[in-house]
């Protein structure tokens, strides 16, 4: 049985993303944990504070988010009819980075699904903020569903590194289950500035090439100045669903969210980001 954290704040693009892990884990027992986080920032005011407790404002907030993840719950239930699939409401009053990773570890989370905005002219970001805080801080695999994304197939997956760090088998597990599930073929990507191969690297390619022996094993060597131009057409060309990439500093997540805004604009994926955590990470 896997659990699954959906943190939701009712709107568009994150119940898209709960649609999304509905049709991914269609075939796949699974505990789904539907999180709405608040805060009182949000919503005590000076005359709020006149009117009434601070304890009762709190409460209201509370039923009412408890209110509105049991009406998304059911419209799931009545939708998918998925006997595999099992629905946990959780409400909290807390920081966001916070909320998540206390439900991670008391539910045992596997992954947090969450819906992101896209890259726009007039935002100019790739992901939402509160997207890029949990794949930067949660301790737990995030995969990111973009915008209006639909599920269709994970035919073919693209897995960047730089083959610096040794990954081991836990790390790569969301991806190694992804893959299995949806018998894909997997291309991994080399993206870095640094031509040649080290014995580190070595190593690195020998331990992918034996953990996805199951699976078609594709390496592609970019040492391309202009890597998200690089990845975009890469992704485009080669009809890729989904991109998986490492949470660690000084890797391509970290270049990504740290991109001027003029380059922004022309980074163009549609697809799901997984992200998965470092357990070398500091």
């Amino acid at each position: 049985m896997k659990s699954i954290l959906l943190p939701t704040d009712f709107s568009k693009n994150s119940v898209n993303a709960i649609n999304y892990a509905m049709a991914l884990f269609k075939d796949v027992p699974c505990d789904f944990y539907l999180l709405n986080v608040q805060k009182a920032s949000s919503f005590i005011s000076d005359d709020m504070m006149v009117m009434a407790s601070s304890a009762t404002i709190y409460q209201t907030i509370i039923d009412v988010s408890k209110k509105s993840i049991a009406n998304l719950i059911t419209k799931l239930e009545t939708k998918y009819k998925n006997d595999k699939h099992t629905f946990h409401s959780v409400v909290d009053y807390d920081n966001f980075i916070d909320s998540i990773n206390q439900v991670t570890l008391n539910k045992q989370i596997d992954l947090i699904v969450m819906g992101t905005k896209g890259a726009t002219g007039l935002e100019k970001v790739i992901f939402g903020s509160n997207t890029v805080h949990v794949m930067q801080r949660c301790v737990a695999p995030v995969l990111a569903i973009p915008d209006g994304c639909l599920f269709t197939n994970l035919n073919r997956i693209a897995f960047t590194t730089n083959y610096l760090t040794l990954h081991n088998i836990e790390e790569l597990r969301p991806l190694k289950e992804l893959v299995t599930l949806y018998n894909s073929k997997l291309n991994v990507l080399h993206f870095d500035d640094i031509e040649g191969i080290s014995d580190q690297r070595k190593e690195n390619k020998k331990f992918l090439k034996t953990y996805f022996s199951d699976v078609t094993y594709e390496n592609i060597d970019s040492f391309s100045t202009d890597l998200y131009k690089t990845l975009e057409e890469y992704v485009h060309a080669n009809d890729i669903k989904l991109i998986a990439m490492m949470r660690k500093k000084h890797t391509f997540l970290e270049r990504l969210f740290n991109r001027h805004p003029e380059e922004t604009l022309a980074f163009n994926i549609d697809i799901p980001f997984l992200v998965m955590e470092n357990t070398l990470i500091i």
